[in-house]
């Protein structure tokens, strides 16, 4: 018992490093390369912290489990929406640019009708995972595109601030020390997480909890402890834009990699029927709940136009009720209760 403490403290204490380790590294990664954070949250940050995702849906497609994956990939996103966005809106209010607001999400809606009409016949051809990976280089293409031109503008606007013999000059960042602290940030987070779970659940199994119960929470939430984690550190500081762009990201690799590499492997044929009528229906709901549930948030100078939206503690509070309502439900589905 005493191992299983000590495991979750430590685990806990790197977690809560490790994490502001890693959003240290995303945004000194930005600003070297002068792209906005939401991009760096989107690629860098979501594809690492959906990495064991990954590993997971490529090691269960080689296992002919391809199943495993598709009930990864989903989960992970409704905890992505429901838990990871809902935790962070309750501790600090989550601001959401417009660009994601009217580009991102939408994309990331698109994504999921996609989805749903490729799946909806109850199997994942060789076809569909080729169609689901040629769909996610086409996103960041579009993303990494539409970054380039943006990051053209800043440039300009950056010469002009400089122009200026009042501006401050700005702080220099190493890119190097960037790096090194991105990629300890995300190997420490994905091992803490790891620590924290398994202490866990040692510790409820020693105290007589059931296998299902901490299936439906520890393992559940465990699963999303670097999402959470990252996010949560991203908000508490200021960085709405790389805990919005990490669960966005996260989302896509899922959706499209995570799903789209298991197929290509070994498609997916007799789909579990709880995936099409259950886990596939709460995830396009909450994906539209995301984008529905944003609402304008005003300037200081109400005479210029509206340019950020989101949602604070009252939103985060129902996307947690949400999701405690989604695990009762899988609870319910497990016991044959419904």
């Amino acid at each position: 018992m005493i191992l299983f403490i000590a495991a979750i403290v430590v685990g806990l204490i790197l977690l809560v490093w490790s994490a502001d380790r890693f959003v240290d590294g995303a945004v000194g990664v930005a600003q070297f390369l002068g792209m906005s954070t939401f991009l760096i949250g989107m690629v860098i940050v979501g594809f690492g912290t959906s990495a064991p995702e990954i590993v997971v849906s490529i090691l269960s497609a080689l296992n002919n489990s391809p199943q495993l994956a598709l009930g990864n990939a989903y989960g992970s996103n409704i905890a992505n929406i429901a838990l990871i966005l809902g935790a962070t809106a309750v501790i600090a209010p989550l601001i959401v640019h417009k660009q994601a607001m009217f580009r991102d999400i939408p994309i990331l809606v698109l994504v999921t009708v996609l989805t749903i009409f490729l799946v909806k016949d109850g199997n994942v051809s060789f076809a569909d995972g080729l169609v689901l990976l040629l769909a996610f280089v086409a996103v960041m293409g579009f993303n990494i595109w539409q970054e380039l031109k943006a990051r053209h503008q800043r440039k300009k606007a950056k010469a002009a601030a400089l122009a200026d013999e009042h501006a401050e000059p700005a702080e220099k960042v190493s890119i190097v020390k960037s790096l090194l602290w991105l990629f300890i940030g995300l190997g420490i987070l994905i091992l803490s997480s790891r620590m924290l779970v398994w202490g866990a659940i040692g510790m409820a199994q020693a105290l007589g909890v059931s296998d299902l119960l901490i299936g439906l929470t520890i393992v559940a939430v465990g699963t999303s402890l670097p999402e959470l984690a990252s996010s949560i550190a991203a908000a508490r500081r200021g960085e709405n834009d790389l805990a919005v762009g990490n669960v966005i990201g996260s989302n896509l690799f899922n959706t499209l990699v995570v799903v789209g590499i298991a197929a290509v492997i070994s498609p997916i044929r007799a789909m579990d029927p709880a995936v099409l009528s259950r886990d596939l229906p709460i995830m396009s709901a909450l994906t539209l709940l995301l984008f529905f549930i944003c609402i304008p948030l005003k300037k200081n100078n109400r005479y210029n136009k509206v340019n950020k939206y989101g949602f604070g503690r009252i939103g985060g509070a129902l996307f947690l009720m949400l999701y405690i309502g989604y695990l009762v439900l899988l609870g319910l589905n497990a016991n044959g209760v419904i």
